[in-house]
């Protein structure tokens, strides 16, 4: 019989920036750390979004096509649902229900993922790709990683993508 107890990983890949898929994403996260699992979420590309600072829309970068993109993002208040979003009205009517049933919005679980030590890492390249600097993310974005580190940092964990 075996003494110790193995310590499970879950790592999950943020792609996307819409809305409800963050909102899995958080809720996943929040779930394993508080069930005593290593959760690491690695946000690439659209997922980025949820990590940047200013919640608004914001021409971030040098070029000019990376300003245009990164203000079309629009920031973590103009998050979009996937399906359903009726010109951005969709996530504040989801907040409403949210919040009319007792369930925890995005900014609850995220903050919620920070007291339970869920580790935030932004993509290297998506930064580098649409010219984000360390500054544009959010207190609590513990690194910058390429995706041989965050696999090797996610070796023997379960991996999941949204």
């Amino acid at each position: 019989m075996k003494t110790e107890t193995m310590h499970e990983k879950l790592s999950i890949v943020c792609f996307s920036g819409d809305y409800d898929k963050l909102l899995a994403a958080f809720t996943m996260a929040t779930g394993a750390a508080a069930t005593n699992r290593q959760v690491t979420m690695f946000f690439t590309f659209w997922g980025l979004n949820a990590l940047k600072r200013k919640h608004g829309r914001s021409a971030l970068g040098r070029t000019p096509l990376a300003r245009l993109f990164n203000w079309l993002m629009g920031g973590l208040s103009n998050l979009p649902l996937s399906r359903l979003n009726f010109a951005g009205l969709s996530p504040r009517l989801m907040e409403g229900m949210m919040r009319k049933n007792n369930v925890a919005t995005l900014q609850e679980l995220m903050q919620a993922a920070r007291e339970l030590g869920v580790r935030m890492v932004a993509c290297e390249m998506a930064m580098h790709i649409l010219e984000l600097e360390r500054g544009d993310l959010m207190d609590g974005v513990e690194d910058i990683v390429g995706v041989a580190t965050f696999l090797n940092e996610s070796r023997d964990a379960h991996i999941i993508f949204i």
